[in-house]
């Protein structure tokens, strides 16, 4: 069977043979790939930035973003079926028996950094024919999703922010009405944020680099949420612009967008980041007036990356509700399908907002 892999030593991203899978054992399922998502990651990875294939490999086969068809079940299987739509979690606990976030299975926690994970480290991905998956790593998705399926991965970053600023929030011995919520950025972390904001009834601002009038502040507008373009509002100006932000949701990687950005911060708020910065020369930021702020009015700041089957199963919720209340907003996040064997050189063009690969379908 076919599938996509980065030989990182050799420089090399191509289409290659490999061993269909034994079948499934124990809690096991055996899955078609429909469909596979790229992402930044994905781009990185095939420009030979990192990514680590499984010991005794020279090859990593791509792909985290994945949607796939249950085709056969191990005898200890108890929740799925012959035919259920699944979507797969990405990271894998570490060894370490002292990890007690791993031992948990959250993972999305994990203390050591020896976890592994699905297509990025040290673990082969889904850009292939066929794969085998613990039951306990896939997460059941409703057949009217089939079509944007793929959201779900990347869908659950927000979600898992969205769970985490719950629970800080609970700091409070109140719950505000209605939050106001700024996304820093409109690629698909950003959109997919404003996404989760929006069928949240929260009142959505999405700050991007893009033109006013140009088509990706029009889907914005589409979700139902404001946009605010950085060629009129510099980031120094935002607090002018549109008031007190009670959750700052960034999805840009730049440190001096996201702190600046704080100036917009209301009393409680909360500071969400998601982007990873390249490591360029050190940003200057006016940590006094970010510090003094944050201190006087009890303000929190979170990271968060990958997530955990509890942010799956929410993010299947949210697109659930979003493709009940605006469907066509959903479906124009997936800008480009194409076939496997495209996949190389779409790892080498620039991105729209989601490209997919099809892999059975």
């Amino acid at each position: 069977m076919r599938a996509l892999a980065v030989f990182r030593e050799q420089q090399d991203v191509r289409v290659i043979d490999v061993a269909e899978p034994p079948a499934p054992t124990g809690r096991q399922a055996l899955l078609r790939v429909l469909e596979v998502g790229i992402c930044g990651t994905d781009r990185e990875i095939a420009a030979f930035e990192y990514g680590d294939p499984p010991t005794g490999s020279d090859y990593l086969i791509l792909g985290h973003e994945a949607v796939a068809e249950v085709l056969e079940t191990g005898p200890d299987v108890t929740e799925l079926r012959v035919g259920d739509l699944v979507v797969p979690t990405v990271r894998r606990p570490c060894p370490d028996s002292g990890c007690r976030t791993c031992r948990i299975g959250r993972q999305d926690f994990c203390t050591t950094g020896a976890f592994t994970e699905r297509g990025i480290k040290h673990a082969h991905g889904y850009l292939t024919e066929l794969v085998v998956e613990d039951e306990q790593n896939l997460v059941a998705v409703p057949p009217q999703l089939t079509d944007v399926a793929t959201l779900i991965e990347p869908l659950s970053i927000a979600a898992k922010a969205a769970e985490q600023a719950q629970a800080i929030q609970q700091r409070l011995p109140w719950q505000p009405d209605k939050a106001r919520t700024l996304v820093l950025g409109a690629g698909p972390i950003g959109m997919l944020g404003a996404i989760a904001m929006t069928v949240t009834r929260f009142d959505t601002v999405v700050y991007s680099r893009e033109p006013a009038d140009s088509p990706r502040a029009d889907k914005v507008r589409e979700l139902g949420a404001v946009y605010v373009s950085t060629e009129q509002t510099p980031i120094e100006k935002i607090n002018s612009v549109i008031g007190a932000i009670d959750v700052i949701y960034e999805a840009v990687g730049v440190p001096t967008v996201a702190f600046t950005a704080t100036q917009a911060l209301a009393p409680n708020g909360l500071l969400i980041l998601t982007g990873i910065p390249a490591l360029n020369e050190p940003a200057t930021l006016p940590i006094d007036r970010i510090m003094k702020d944050i201190v006087l009015n009890n303000q929190a700041i979170v990271g968060t990356v990958n997530a955990g089957r509890s942010a799956f199963e929410l993010a299947v919720q949210k697109l659930e509700q979003a493709m009940y209340l605006i469907p066509h907003s959903v479906r124009s996040i997936i800008t480009n399908r194409v076939p496997l064997d495209a996949g190389p050189e779409v790892l080498k063009q620039p991105h729209g907002v989601k490209d997919v690969l099809r892999i059975n379908g």
